[in-house]
């Protein structure tokens, strides 16, 4: 199973957009688990929305279901580091700001993504409070990429920008429910 989850986080690194664009495919098999956890998470509809979308989820223990959300949250953050340094290339040589500001977004959404992985690892060892440390730095992430567009008060915070971060916000507190499940 742990090479299987790891192949999993691989490709929703390589594909995120794999991720975003799937149906939902419900899969054939004991939902229980995923209820029960997802039942521990501030954003149930989520959890078991995203859970249903993985076809390893029904197979997973507590520990694998936060591996996949994790996941989801890594492609996540992974796309919107792609989508803001496409912004780069599309804003106006004239606008050194903005292209300043996004570059550091694109770095905060990064750091995310590492945070993500390293709680991955952090779960593997079961070493529950750095996984919980690591989601929720990654979760702060996104604040300091708001905060860079506060500092001017010329930019506007884009409203897709806003978007991803409730996003990867809502992922990373489900995330967060599991793990505290976990620590029982």
């Amino acid at each position: 199973m742990g090479s299987t989850i790891f192949l999993f986080l691989l490709l929703s690194l390589a594909f995120p957009h794999c991720i975003f664009h799937q149906p939902i495919v419900f899969v054939n098999g004991d939902m229980r688990l995923i209820q029960e956890t997802c039942k521990n998470t501030k954003y149930y509809d989520l959890c078991v929305s995203s859970l249903k979308r993985n076809a390893t989820s029904t197979k997973a223990d507590t520990k694998g279901l936060a591996i996949i959300m994790i996941g989801v949250g890594m492609a996540n953050a992974t796309a919107t580091s792609s989508y803001l340094s496409s912004q780069l290339f599309s804003t106006t040589p004239n606008d050194p700001i903005l292209k300043k500001v996004l570059k550091e977004c694109a770095d905060k959404y990064s750091y995310a993504a590492d945070a993500l992985q390293n709680s991955v690892r952090d779960l593997g060892t079961e070493s529950f409070d750095y996984a919980y440390m690591h989601v929720m730095g990654a979760s702060d992430y996104p604040n300091a990429c708001r905060n860079a567009f506060r500092r001017y008060p010329g930019l506007a915070y884009p409203s897709e920008l806003a978007r991803r971060e409730a996003g990867l916000k809502h992922i990373c507190d489900v995330v967060l429910g599991i793990i505290d499940h976990l620590g029982w």
